[in-house]
């Protein structure tokens, strides 16, 4: 089976990629576990050499590896050198802070002495997606390979070109060949590898739908796994926000990426004081986007990742409107090639529309007017998903309060969702369980053994 580099801007075949075969898959892992009897062994400053070298790789091909990121799945180019530069400070980072995580932590037992040390586990399987195709790599692998373990990364089927320059830059920065290995394979092969008993863990970043599949399949095998999966949102704009600076970010929190992220701002809700207010304000500037090629910097729209993601949205869209939502703006597939939609904003979406709980993954903002903070954070909690959300009031205590009370793994005050190195990422709820990034993320994979010291008079 082959798997196929198509450019979304205009939905033309780039290049094509035989799949691995299974004996090259069987020797690849073969090869990821005769690395790591080495490479755990190693000293920080070699781990930590690695990671500086990849990252000013990264740095150094920054508009090249932009443009292939734009090429393969439509980010604006200005965003996908965005996304290398967080990519290389993920690898500084840990490069950097990973000793110290894991230095040992010292107990002080009743009796005689204690300590625990985080040991590597092995080789890790990492399935990636497309839409941030450097970035989740990063923050996945960088904590991992300081740790000791190695990894094998079934990256996105859309982005192969991708893929095989990250495993690239590692070599070109001189890591063992079977420290970081990319595996050209479909999903479906992919989530059969969790069985191997070399793979000794599994993170996956993805839809639901995968999740439980690989969720299921480590369970079975006994092994640890990581899931970051989908999102919804909520960006509440309370009676005191600054309204104008609210609407910018709203812009920002549900179009970046093209709406093609897990953390974007998907549901807008505001009380009712304001809501006329911010919903005029947020549809002109939603409709001043200039749609177009993602190479163009002009462009602040650029198409959604595939066709069949373009497909897929303005279905979800007409289903909303069956259902008995309106639309305010757009709803319609943009009248050009390539896989394109106009900016969109529903409204009137009640909870018996079948496509209410659903995640709108692109340029598709639901929006809805509450009576006061207690029906805002009520409707922000009715979701099946829980990874982040925003709050925006000019009393940052009252944004504290008011975050503490939505059940996700994130909230940010006065700012979308966003991500950097040294804030943990992850959710709850159907968004997945486990932590990236950070100190937190760096504990995932990793044996925290307890080593005891007694006296021989110690009791039992």
């Amino acid at each position: 089976m082959s798997i196929q580099s198509i450019n979304p801007a205009t939905n033309e075949v780039i290049k094509i990629f035989e799949e691995m075969s299974e004996t090259a898959i069987d020797q690849a892992i073969s090869k990821s576990v005769e690395t790591f009897t080495t490479w755990k062994k190693s000293p920080f400053s070699t781990r930590s050499e690695l990671l500086h070298k990849v990252a000013g790789l990264l740095r150094e091909k920054k508009k090249d590896l932009a443009k292939l990121i734009s090429l393969e799945m439509g980010k604006l180019v200005s965003q996908a050198e965005g996304e290398i530069k967080l990519s290389a400070e993920i690898f500084d980072y840990y490069a950097k802070h990973s000793e110290g995580f894991l230095q040992d932590k010292i107990l002080d037992p009743v009796h005689g002495q204690a300590l625990v040390r985080c040991s590597p586990i092995g080789v890790l399987l990492g399935v990636q997606p497309w839409n941030f195709p450097f970035y989740q790599v990063a923050r996945f692998a960088a904590p991992n390979i300081m740790v000791g373990n190695t990894i094998l990364i079934k990256h996105a089927s859309i982005v192969p070109q991708c893929a095989i320059e990250i495993e690239k830059i590692f070599l070109e920065a001189g890591a063992p060949s079977g420290l970081y290995t990319n595996l050209l394979i479909t999903g479906k092969r992919a989530s059969a590898l969790v069985a191997d008993n070399r793979i000794k863990g599994v993170s996956l970043t993805g839809s639901e739908a995968a999740g439980a599949i690989v969720a299921a399949e480590a369970g079975k095998n006994l092994k640890k796994s990581v899931l970051e999966l989908g999102g919804s949102d909520a960006f509440i704009v309370l009676e005191d926000a600054d309204i104008d600076k609210a609407v910018e970010w709203a812009v920002v929190g549900r179009i970046n990426n093209n709406g093609e992220c897990c953390i974007a701002s998907k549901r807008f809700i505001a009380v009712e004081e304001i809501a006329n207010d911010f919903f005029e304000k947020l549809k002109v500037k939603l409709a001043e986007l200039v749609v177009g090629d993602p190479a163009d910097p002009n462009t602040q729209l650029g198409p959604l990742s595939s066709e069949e993601a373009a497909v897929h949205i303005a279905d979800q869209v007409k289903r909303a409107v069956a259902g008995g939502a309106k639309i305010s703006l757009g709803g319609k597939r943009v009248d050009q090639a390539g896989a394109y939609m106009q900016a969109t904003v529903l409204t009137n979406m009640l909870p018996d529309n079948p496509v209410y709980y659903e995640e709108f993954f692109g340029p598709v903002a639901v929006f809805f007017t509450v009576k006061n903070e207690q029906k805002a954070i009520d409707l922000a909690n009715d979701s099946p998903f829980g990874l982040g959300g925003s709050v925006f009031t000019q009393d940052i205590e009252r944004g504290k309060r008011v975050a503490d009370q939505i059940d996700t793994g994130m909230v940010f005050i006065n700012h979308p969702t966003w991500t950097q190195a040294d804030l943990p990422f992850g959710g709850t709820k159907g968004s997945g369980y486990g932590r990236e990034l950070s100190e937190l993320g760096i504990t995932e994979f990793v044996n925290k053994k307890l080593i005891r010291v007694s006296e021989l008079s110690d009791p039992f």
